[in-house]
This record gives structure tokens, sequence and C-alpha cells, in this order.
């Protein structure tokens, strides 16, 4: 059992490891601002379509209106020809007609609050999402300063390991001119 979980152990750093190498800031930064511009859109054709839906429920509601009005003038003409049934049933009609007005004007209150929450909802979105922008402008920033101080430290480390090198090669050619000097000697 113990090899077992050093194997998993092993397994998943190294796919970690890998991840975390894949990944870089500049690239999922721009995935998160996609994503939350994607989400508006998404919001925002919502609220377009609740706005159709809400100026198709206005259309209605006026035409239910229209009806009941037509209906109260057919039982204000039945009474006058004494026809008190065609009345009772034009009244009904008018019931009818009046209760699908109230419900249908509720449901143009629920709408409307949906289309509030929705603005709302886009402003905060809005919000955030050029929040997200100037972020990303700043770790852009951020990220660019630090690879350019990386790279001058690599230099900087370049040139002392040069001139170290260049130390030893002076040295080198000292004890090669002292040497010459001790064969020159041994010679005459």
């Amino acid at each position: 059992m113990g090899i077992f979980s050093r194997l998993s152990d092993i397994v998943n750093s190294n796919l970690n490891a890998m991840c975390d190498s894949a990944e870089d800031p500049e690239k999922m930064i721009r995935l998160i601002i996609q994503e939350m511009e994607d989400t508006l859109v998404e919001v925002r054709s919502a609220s377009a379509r609740i706005l159709a839906d809400k100026k198709t429920q206005e259309r209605r509601l006026r035409g239910l209106e229209e009806q009941s009005n037509v209906w109260a003038a057919k039982a204000k003409l039945a009474l006058s020809k004494d026809r008190d049934d065609l009345a009772r049933a034009a009244l009904h009609e008018k019931r009818l007609v009046d209760a699908d007005t109230i419900a249908l004007s509720s449901e143009l209150t629920q709408a409307e609050s949906h289309i509030e929450q929705l603005h709302e909802e886009v402003g905060l979105l809005q919000t955030k999402l050029d929040d997200a922008r100037a972020k990303r402008k700043a770790i852009l920033m951020r990220a660019d300063s630090i690879k350019n101080r990386a790279k001058t430290q690599r230099q900087l480390h370049l040139n002392s390991l040069d001139d170290a090198f260049d130390k030893f090669e002076r040295f080198e050619r000292r004890v090669d001119g002292l040497e010459g000097e001790l064969d020159a000697m041994a010679l005459g």
C-alpha cells in the first residue's frame, strides 16, 4: 500500500508541476476577462428578451382593456334592449377579461422588477469587468517589469562570471610569465 501512495504522490506532484509551468498568467487573465465578457453578453441578451416579453404583455394588456370596454358596452346595449340574459353574459365575459387583466398586470410588475434587477446586475458586472481590465494592465506591467529585472540580473551575473574568468586568465598569464622568467634564468 505504501508504494502505491508514493507513486500517486509522485504522479500528482509531476502533474501539478506541469500545470504550473504551462499556466501563463497573461493568458489566464485574458481567459477570465473573456468569460466575464461572455457573461455580460448573456445577461444583456436575457434582459433584451425580458424587455421584448414585457412589450408583448403590454400590448396584450391594452387589448384586454379594450375587450373589457367592448363587453361593458355590449352589456349596456343589451340592457337598453331589455335583454337581461345577454347583459349577464356580457358582464360575465367582462369579469373574465378583467381577471386576465389583473393577472397580466401582476406579471408586468414582476417583469419590471426583473428588468430593474438585471440592469443593476449589468452595472455591477460592467464595473467588475472594468476593474478586471485595469488589474490586467497593472499585472502585465508588473510582469514586464519583473521580466526586465530578471533579464538585467542575469546579465549582471553573466558579467561577474566573465570578470572572474578574466581574473583567472590574468593570474594564469602572470604565472606563465613568472614560469617563463624562471626557464629563461635556467637557460642562461
